[in-house]
């Protein structure tokens, strides 16, 4: 059986990437990162959709980013909240990178799911990237991800001996935030396990109004599927959200 090793953040794409390449038959080795992230409680939701899809056991690498900050996920910096879903797509359209990018972020997850898979024995690996639905993220963009291949390809001593060719695998890299939802129910991903939020409450709960947060529920709303997302009190939540169509 083909092995992939794949990125779990705890949110909804990064499970629904997962599930697809399992689909396809793959045996999928779930990775995360404890990079010092302010909404830490994702690593809690990696475990459950980790143990929900059937997954071997969740690894998680220890890699604090805090002591490089410029991120309001990394550092003491207000995380940017009530910007519409427009506003956020305008400054994806005009290549302005939110400071809730973390930098080089991907460069250093893959790095280590490549380091990981060469022990594994496997070539391929999965991150739950995005390029319509998404906060304008450099390190989301196709052509990162093909660059990322050839430099694995280069780097690694299994691929200097001819024993596989690495692929980084994006099955979301063109679909909207509603297509991702609508798939990931056929696939039965655990959709109420996930979590988002930049800026959760301690109990987990998601703030609603950060970027991620916005993009999730205009998702769910397109969708035309129930929100199962647990908000903090006091967020309002659109009617479509309060039902299924």
């Amino acid at each position: 059986m083909n092995r992939a090793v794949a990125l779990l953040s705890g949110g909804l794409d990064s499970a629904t990437a997962a599930a697809i390449v399992r689909s396809e038959g793959s045996e999928v080795f779930p990775l995360a990162v404890a990079y010092g992230q302010r909404h830490a409680v994702e690593l809690e939701a990696a475990r459950n959709v980790a143990k929900a899809l059937l997954l071997p056991e969740l690894r998680i690498v220890q890699i604090d980013l805090r002591a490089i900050g410029g991120s309001a996920l990394t550092a003491p910096i207000e995380v940017p909240k009530g910007r519409s879903a427009a506003a956020i797509a305008s400054d994806v359209l005009g290549a302005a990178v939110p400071i809730t990018y973390v930098p080089a972020r991907n460069t250093i997850f893959l790095s280590v799911a490549l380091s990981y898979a060469e022990t594994l024995g496997a070539f391929d690996l999965v991150i739950g990237a995005n390029a319509l639905d998404y906060s304008g993220y450099p390190d989301c963009r196709s052509e990162y991800l093909e660059s990322f291949e050839r430099m694995a390809q280069l780097a690694t001593r299994a691929g200097l001996e001819g024993r596989g060719r690495y692929r980084v695998r994006a099955p979301l890299i063109a679909m909207t935030k509603a297509e991702i939802i609508r798939r990931a129910m056929e696939l039965g991903v655990p959709l109420e396990l996930t979590q988002s939020c930049y800026d959760p409450a301690p109990d987990g709960a998601a703030c609603g109004a950060c970027d991620a947060c916005v993009l999730r529920r205009k998702g769910f709303e397109e969708a035309g599927v129930l929100d199962p997302t647990r908000y903090q009190t006091g967020v309002a939540v659109s009617p479509r959200h309060s039902q299924n169509r």
